[in-house]
């Protein structure tokens, strides 16, 4: 898909609720106040089957120890589908469109699983201690003669040219092997920030962010991946096999955006 039919996209699951299987949902603006000493409030989507399903994630209650961010890898349609697929028992509570609206599928005092197998510190404890936020974005993009940039899914996938360069960065270096990265929007990073102000006020998690030296890299034992408390990425717990969230995420805006109501 071409960046610049995303936002036509993700307006029509708006309105209809209908995800990329033909699930619909049914979509509820739900306005809570976000708590901490700056106040103010945030507006979540519920976004619940219309047919019930709960088997995506577990109704059961753990510590919230950390915030984990990951990104989709994929549309808006898409992630909703895939994160709510029956029975998968890996999702999120948490999916931010590029529009900036933040889609709740399920409340966040539960879990599910959103690591992997494998994950540093165990996928089951570290996903049940944790709360996993998707972004939605393509993720790394790669060149093709002509100057145009594909999706890892097809050659043919064309996301953008390379004058169109607020679609995507081109990284100082590589990064796990990859140097072009689809961008957040200036709406993500504001939901996001708005979001994790709200749930570390309400769960009493520090806004502690891994110093920049470890912030792109695996958690060197389960022992540090358990102590860890405060607000990391899904690539903190892969060694491999996984980009998000990468280096093309602004940290530092989130870092001093979180400075906010302390």
């Amino acid at each position: 898909m071409k960046a610049t039919s995303i936002s036509s996209h993700e307006s029509t699951f708006r309105q209809t609720g209908i995800d990329s299987s033909g699930t619909k949902f049914i979509l509820t603006d739900e306005t809570v106040n976000i708590g901490d000493k700056a106040g103010g409030k945030i507006t979540l989507v519920d976004c619940y089957k219309q047919v019930a399903d709960k088997s995506y994630y577990f109704e059961e209650e753990h510590p919230k120890e950390r915030i984990v961010l990951h990104y989709t890898a994929g549309y808006l349609k898409g992630d909703i589908a895939q994160l709510s697929r029956q029975s998968s028992e890996v999702s999120v509570p948490f999916v931010i469109a590029r529009s900036g609206h933040i889609y709740n599928l399920w409340k966040s005092k539960y879990w599910s699983y959103h690591l992997g197998p494998g994950a540093i510190g165990g996928n089951t404890e570290m996903s049940q201690r944790s709360i996993g936020i998707e972004i939605s974005n393509i993720g790394f993009l790669r060149r093709k003669t002509g100057g145009l940039l594909h999706t890892i899914y097809s050659n043919n996938d064309v996301y953008c040219s390379e004058q169109e360069t607020a679609y995507y960065q081109k990284l100082r270096s590589t990064y796990r092997g990859e140097r072009y990265f689809a961008t957040f929007t200036n709406a993500q990073y504001n939901s996001l920030l708005l979001l994790l102000r709200f749930l570390t006020k309400r769960y009493n998690i520090p806004r502690t962010i891994l110093p920049e030296a470890k912030r792109f890299d695996a958690f060197k034992s389960a022992t540090e991946a358990k102590n860890f408390k405060g607000i990391c990425s899904h690539v903190n717990f892969r060694a491999s096999g996984k980009w998000d969230i990468g280096t093309g995420f602004d940290w530092n805006r989130v870092i001093e955006g979180l400075k906010v109501g302390l």
